[in-house]
């Protein structure tokens, strides 16, 4: 069967995919949505989570993700087809296998993710019960199994986009994501609110 008649046969029984930003937290998912509706893609959020300190320019989220893991009827992830939702990584696993998925996997030094993590619980008076070297242990084993994952279920297609990639090559970058989409996405808009700014937490 070649690519493009399972691409056909694919749509007609599924649907258009559902684009799903994915990652760690603290690993740019948030950004990557902004890039994503800048560039005139419709985004599946709800606006519970309004945008703070950490996260200034909106978390970009829908409640019902989290509990992904608990639903046995997830028929609501219809209405995300051929828009954009994010979902944290670990819930990927939840994901039916009665759609299409087009994943936008980030990635970033989990130095970084830590450093940005332990800022956000600081702001919040709250504290971490598990230290940073094993925290970074699990990370990478949740990532492996992650990447393990993805390869065997075939309603995933991915791409790994870096969070560092973005702000240093915000226009190469948005292109990679406009061409594994293959959708005509306007790129001007999606380089345009890429802020470095918000780049804080360094190695």
């Amino acid at each position: 069967m070649t690519s493009t008649f399972r691409e056909f046969f694919q749509r007609i029984r599924f649907g258009e995919p559902i684009v799903v930003v994915s990652g760690l937290p603290r690993s740019g998912t948030s950004m990557t949505m902004k890039m994503l509706e800048a560039g005139g893609k419709t985004l599946i959020m709800d606006g519970v989570r309004t945008a703070d300190e950490d996260n200034p320019k909106g978390y970009f989220e829908d409640e019902r993700v989290k509990d992904l893991n608990k639903e046995q009827d997830k028929q609501w992830l219809l209405e995300a087809r051929g828009k954009v939702i994010k979902i944290i990584s670990f819930l990927l696993p939840d994901l039916p296998g009665s759609n299409r998925y087009k994943v936008l996997f980030m990635r970033r030094n989990i130095d970084e993710v830590l450093a940005s993590q332990a800022k956000m619980l600081a702001r919040r008076g709250e504290s971490s019960e598990t230290s940073d070297e094993r925290m970074k242990e699990l990370y990478e084993d949740h990532l492996r199994k992650v990447s393990h994952l993805i390869a065997h279920r075939p309603e995933l297609e991915t791409i790994d986009v870096s969070y560092k990639g973005v702000l240093d090559d915000p226009r190469g970058e948005s292109e990679r994501i406009r061409q594994f989409l293959g959708e005509d996405l306007d790129v001007d808009k999606m380089v345009s609110v890429v802020d470095e700014r918000l780049y804080r937490n360094r190695r």
